[in-house]
């Protein structure tokens, strides 16, 4: 069955970095498009990234861009977030979910997430 394990999070300050991994098994990582949602305190899903299944394309948010990127490696089925400047709304539960923006919903799979939290 899919498996996807997070990891990576934590508590950072206003401004730091951190990077979040995804161990991906039970399907076909690699013919896959992923994407990265996040849910804050009290809030819904929120899609954050996604990336294509050769890793081609990547696609972030209009709240994130240009300070995450999304990346993968099919030959590990490893999924990656790399995050900086972050900000105190960036706080939540990060998850990583089969599919890309239109389709992660509807695919409702995605892992148990990770932490993170931006607070000096």
């Amino acid at each position: 069955q899919v498996q996807l394990v997070e990891s990576g999070g934590g508590l950072v300050q206003p401004g730091g970095s951190l990077r979040l991994s995804c161990a991906a098994s039970g399907f076909t990582f690699g013919g896959t498009p992923m994407s990265w949602v996040r849910q804050a305190p009290g809030k819904g899903l929120e899609w954050v990234s996604e990336i294509t299944a050769r890793g081609s394309i990547q696609t972030t948010a209009d709240s994130v861009k240009g300070r995450f990127t999304v990346s993968r490696d099919n030959a590990k089925s490893m999924l990656y977030l790399q995050m900086k400047s972050l900000k105190p709304d960036d706080t939540g539960l990060y998850h990583c979910a089969k599919g890309g923006r239109n389709t992660w919903a509807k695919e409702a799979s995605w892992g148990q997430g990770t932490q993170v939290i931006v607070s000096s």
